[in-house]
């Protein structure tokens, strides 16, 4: 029987924010009713400041994602699509203060449906990750490319733990063998960045920071920025906040905001979980 936290309970039974928004300026869907859940996400953005003014939700699903959805719209409300984007599946289920690891996948569906909201927002194609790449499990639609993103983000290391979060695997098993290919895939990818980047001491002075934050941009970061014409810069760091400008093509990218939050997500795990990446113009 799995064990369920007070908070779980009270946003299952008293859910918060559900239903449409008729003059929503953005909506994200995701999962399907064949594979047990599904989450449509409404938003209401002011146009001056980015800011979420309101969020709504329909799911069908189970209590976690019930509970995950009506976290995620709470967490959300009040700040900027950027700051939304920094959410990652992780922090929904933190929130609640945690979920059962067989019901993460309902967090991950959370995340999911905001970058598909903020992509509608921004009038970008919506991510497509369970639909692009290779189909690894049928029995829920799951791809190559999203049990790879899944797995790099949350560190998972199995079978089981890819079930957890993406259901991939939980079905018949007939994709077990594919799903741990990718995991061996992604094992020697970690290795690699581990001794491409050494891995930072815990407590490290202001200038250590700023040196260790320039090294993980110029090893990590601006070589994939290079490739497609763009590039970056690092300003400065004010305490917990690093401040970036973007050159080249980035700087003029519709897709900014995106790259901002993958940047951010990159220092916070090789640098420090308390980095916020601001952009600046400089």
């Amino acid at each position: 029987m799995w064990e369920y936290t007070e908070k779980v309970k009270d946003h299952f039974f008293n859910p918060r924010n559900v239903g449409s928004l008729e003059d929503a300026d953005a909506i994200g869907e995701v999962g399907s009713l064949a594979c047990g859940d599904a989450l449509k996400l409404y938003l209401k953005i002011d146009p001056d400041s980015h800011k979420i003014l309101d969020a709504r939700f329909q799911t069908f699903g189970c209590g976690s994602a019930v509970a995950s959805s009506s976290a995620m719209t709470e967490m959300i409300k009040g700040k900027t699509v950027d700051e939304a984007l920094a959410i990652t599946n992780q922090d929904i289920a933190d929130y609640l203060g945690g979920l059962p690891k067989q019901k993460m996948h309902c967090s991950v569906m959370g995340k999911d449906a905001l970058e598909a909201a903020i992509a509608c927002y921004r009038g970008e194609p919506a991510p497509k990750d369970h639909l692009d790449g290779e189909l690894v499990c049928e029995c829920f639609g799951v791809t190559d490319k999203h049990i790879r993103e899944v797995a790099l983000e949350n560190r998972l290391n199995n079978i089981e733990e890819v079930t957890n979060f993406t259901k991939a695997g939980g079905g018949c098993g007939l994709c077990h063998d594919k799903i741990e290919k990718i995991l061996e895939e992604i094992r020697g990818q970690l290795k690699l960045r581990q001794s491409t980047v050494d891995v930072p001491p815990k407590e490290m002075t202001n200038i250590q920071k700023i040196a260790r934050i320039q090294e993980v941009i110029d090893k990590e970061i601006r070589p994939s920025l290079q490739k497609d014409g763009g590039d970056m810069e690092l300003i400065d760091l004010d305490g917990s906040h690093v401040k970036i400008a973007f050159r080249g093509l980035c700087s003029s990218c519709p897709s900014s905001a995106l790259t901002k939050a993958g940047i951010e997500s990159k220092l916070k795990e090789l640098v420090h979980p308390d980095l916020v990446v601001e952009e600046v113009m400089a």
